[in-house]
C-alpha cells in the first residue's frame, strides 16, 4: 500500500533547487549525525544496511559517515570500512539516480585518510564550524577562526581533487556556554565558508532552540545587505528539542529555503549540549512538505519502514511521529483487506 506519495522527482542532487521551486531536496543525515550519538557501537553490518535502505527511498543525498579521530567519536571508526564498501557494492539506486554520499572531516587529516583508500565514491565531504566561541572551544578545541584556517588546506586539495565540500554551522541561535548567538555572527561565519570554496553551508540549530521569530531575524540577516547571501547556497538543519523544528522549516521554506537535513526515525543529539534531542525526523519532514503541496522524490512509506527498523535495531523509541502512525494504518488496511480475500473464499 502506498500512502500520499508523490512521483519521484528526478533533478540531481548536485543542482539545488531555486528558492522559487515547488521542490526541496532533503539531507539525509542519520547514518552519521544520527548514529554518532549512540552509546553502544552500532555493527558495521547494520549501518550498511540503514545506508542501503535509505537509498532505495528516493534520497538523494545520504551522509554515510565521518573520518574523525575513533578516540573522541569510536561510533564512527568503520568509516573506511563504509566507503570502501560502497565503492565496491554500488547499490541499484545508486547507478539509476546518482545518490550522493558525503564524509565528515574534521581536518586535512581526516580528508588525507579518506583519500587514501583510493576509492571513487569519495565525490563530496562536509566541513564543520561553529557560530559560538565556546562551542567551538568545547567541540574542537580552537576558536572560530582556527577552526576556519584549520579547513583552509581541505578545501585547497578537494579542489584539485574536484570533490565538493558543504560546510556546517553549529549553534546559530543559542550556546549552552555562551548563551544567544549574535545572528551577524551566524553570518559572518556563512560568508566566510562560503568564500572559501564551500558550495553550500547547512545553518544547525544543534540544541534546538529555534523559534520562527528566531529563524525569520537569522536568515533575514543572512539574505540581505550587509552579507547578501544567495538563499540558494543555504540548508537549514533543526534539532526538534523542543518541538519546534516543522514550525522552524515552514518559516525558512517561505523565506525561501530548498535544501534540508533531517535523520531518519529523528536520530541524533549533541554530547556537547545537555538536553538536546535528535534531528527532525526525515518521516516527519516529508508529510509535513508532501501537506504543504512541495515535492521531496522521497517516498513516504518507504523511509516510514526504515525508521521502524532502524529503531528496533537500535532498541530505542522511534522519534518520528509520522512514521509509526502511517505504518499503524497501513497495517490495519492490509489487515482488513487480508479478512476480506477470507470472507470470499
Amino acid at each position: 500500500m502506498t500512502v500520499d506519495t508523490p512521483k519521484l522527482h528526478t533533478t540531481k542532487c548536485s543542482q539545488n533547487p531555486t528558492p522559487h521551486s515547488n521542490f526541496v531536496k532533503i539531507v539525509e543525515v542519520g547514518p552519521r549525525d544520527g548514529l554518532q550519538n549512540e552509546k553502544i557501537i552500532v555493527p558495521t553490518k547494520t549501518k550498511l544496511a540503514l545506508i542501503e535502505k535509505l537509498s532505495q527511498t528516493g534520497l538523494s543525498v545520504i551522509e554515510a559517515g565521518a573520518f574523525v579521530s575513533p578516540k573522541w567519536v569510536p561510533q564512527m571508526a568503520d568509516t573506511p570500512q563504509i566507503l570502501q564498501y560502497l565503492d565496491k557494492h554500488p547499490v541499484d539506486a545508486v547507478k539509476s539516480e546518482g545518490i550522493m554520499y558525503p564524509y565528515l572531516v574534521p581536518n586535512l587529516q581526516g580528508l588525507q585518510r579518506a583519500l587514501e583508500l583510493g576509492t571513487t565514491n569519495l565525490k563530496e565531504v562536509a566541513i564543520f564550524a561553529s557560530a559560538s566561541e565556546g562551542f567551538s572551544q568545547k567541540n574542537i578545541n580552537c576558536s572560530i577562526d582556527e577552526s576556519l584556517e584549520r579547513f583552509l588546506p581541505v578545501l585547497e586539495l578537494c579542489h584539485d581533487r574536484g570533490i565538493r565540500v558543504r560546510g556546517y554551522i553549529s549553534m546559530i541561535f543559542s550556546c549552552p556556554y555562551d548563551g544567544p548567538t549574535p545572528s551577524t555572527r551566524v553570518a559572518e561565519v556563512t560568508k566566510k565558508l562560503l568564500d572559501m570554496g564551500c558550495y553550500e553551508v547547512s545553518l544547525g540549530d544543534t540544541n534546538g532552540t529555534g523559534t520562527p521569530p528566531l529563524t525569520s531575524v537569522l536568515l533575514s540577516t543572512l539574505l540581505n545587505k550587509p552579507y547578501s547571501i544567495p538563499v540558494s547556497r543555504l540548508a537549514c538543519h533543526f534539532h526538534d528539542t523542543y518541538n519546534s523544528a516543522l514550525v522552524n522549516v515552514m518559516t525558512a521554506l517561505y523565506l525561501g529555503v530548498r535544501v534540508f537535513d533531517s535523520s531518519v526515525a529523528g536520530l541524533g543529539g549533541c554530547p556537547y549540549s545537555k538536553g538536546a534531542t535528535g534531528n527532525v525526523s526525515t518521516e516527519d519532514l516529508v508529510y509535513f512538505l508532501h501537506g504543504m503541496g512541495v515535492g521531496t522524490g522521497v517516498d513516504l512509506e518507504r523511509v516510514s519502514r526504515v525508521g521502524d527498523w532502524i529503531s528496533k535495531e537500535l532498541g530505542r523509541a522511534n522519534g518520528s511521529k509520522v512514521g509509526p502512525a502511517l505504518l499503524t494504518r497501513v497495517r490495519a488496511e492490509q489487515e482488513k483487506m487480508e479478512k476480506e480475500k477470507e470472507a470470499k473464499l
